[in-house]
């Protein structure tokens, strides 16, 4: 079965993800940078696991909706949206760490910058094709289950502030509105959109 079920398992979903990207990163670019994010990320989504687990979020099925018990869509839609969650989330630790390197460290040399701006850039756009096409697939999926594409609830919103705020930090950065520490400061800001459409509509109750 799709290996994204509920909200505990995009957590570790999505800290695997992050966890392969930054690996990744080591490999190209030798700084350190890809270890720390690996190391954050890994971190930071276990802690998220375990305490959904504790509240009971680790169920798989049970808590469905009938009409949404179907392996196509949980295999293209969720896993599709939680892959742009897991790269804007990397894009956005990239940011923090351009950040404070080049404000608490004389650390961030102007070839070290370049690369982790280039890493962010790289995320970015992975995050943003993820974001746009899982939000597609999810409209898709609610025009099949409810007969209708788009009806601007919570989590479609949330998952529309992704793309746009994504898109946004982009175009900010292709017309030379920001240079590479706004472009860093974007994407933190991008890290808040994408918790809140993860965690903060799910806590509405709507």
């Amino acid at each position: 079965r799709p290996p994204v079920t509920n909200l505990y398992t995009t957590a570790i979903f999505i800290g695997w993800g992050a966890i392969l990207l930054g690996i990744a990163f080591e490999m190209l670019f030798k700084h350190g940078v890809g270890n720390l994010i690996s190391t954050i990320a890994g971190y930071a989504t276990l802690f998220i696991a375990h305490n959904l687990a504790a509240d009971g979020n680790a169920d798989t099925f049970g808590i469905l909706v009938a009409v949404l018990d179907t392996q196509f869509w949980l295999a293209t839609h969720v896993v599709t949206i939680n892959l742009g969650y897991a790269t804007t989330f990397v894009s956005g630790c990239l940011g923090v760490i351009y950040i404070l390197r080049g404000v608490l460290t004389p650390s961030l040399t102007p070839e070290v910058g370049k690369d982790i701006t280039r890493m962010m850039y790289g995320t970015l756009c992975f995050g943003m094709l993820f974001s746009f096409f899982g939000t597609v697939l999810g409209g898709l999926w609610g025009d099949v289950s409810w007969g209708r594409f788009w009806g601007w609830d919570p989590k479609e919103n949330g998952a529309l502030l992704i793309v746009l705020w994504t898109a946004l930090i982009l175009h900010a950065r292709w017309d030379g509105w920001v240079r590479d520490r706004g472009f860093a400061v974007l994407a933190v800001g991008g890290n808040i959109w994408t918790a809140w459409s993860w965690f903060g509509v799910n806590q509405l109750g709507v």
